[in-house]
């Protein structure tokens, strides 16, 4: 079935990850993490290492090992997450990004814009700290 809206797996998995982790007294590791997402070990851990990277996660090696937040969960919004992930995301007036319309009035009237806008600050306004 048709989305009409619809996020990546990794995004999904980087903002699942975070609050499981932030929910966490002593971290948690890929194992764990794939258990209650039920996403696949080696892509939770690329996600992870990309946050690890960008500060947001300190990651320890070993059997007891997992990972931690780096920063404080109300410090952390979720767009933070999902840009650190997909990259920034971009404000279109066209769907298909044409510069030039064979319409003289968008036959989507800006919703795709609209639907990025209120998405962009939905996610600003949601801090890992709101789902603890």
């Amino acid at each position: 079935m048709a989305k009409i809206i619809s996020l990546s797996e990794a995004s999904t998995i980087g903002l699942h990850a975070m609050v499981l982790i932030a929910r966490s007294t002593d971290g948690l590791n890929v194992q764990a993490i794939s258990d209650k997402t039920g996403s696949s070990r080696h892509h939770i851990a690329k996600v992870l290492q990309r946050l690890v990277k960008e500060n947001y996660l300190t990651s320890t090696r070993g059997p007891s090992g997992g990972f931690v937040l780096k920063k404080k969960p109300e410090d952390i919004n979720l767009l933070q997450i999902y840009e650190c992930i997909e990259g920034k995301i971009e404000i279109s007036n066209c769907p298909l990004d044409h510069e030039i319309c064979a319409f003289e009035k968008c036959l989507f009237n800006n919703l795709t814009q609209q639907m990025t806008k209120q998405a962009i600050e939905y996610l600003e306004s949601r801090t890992i700290a709101s789902y603890l």
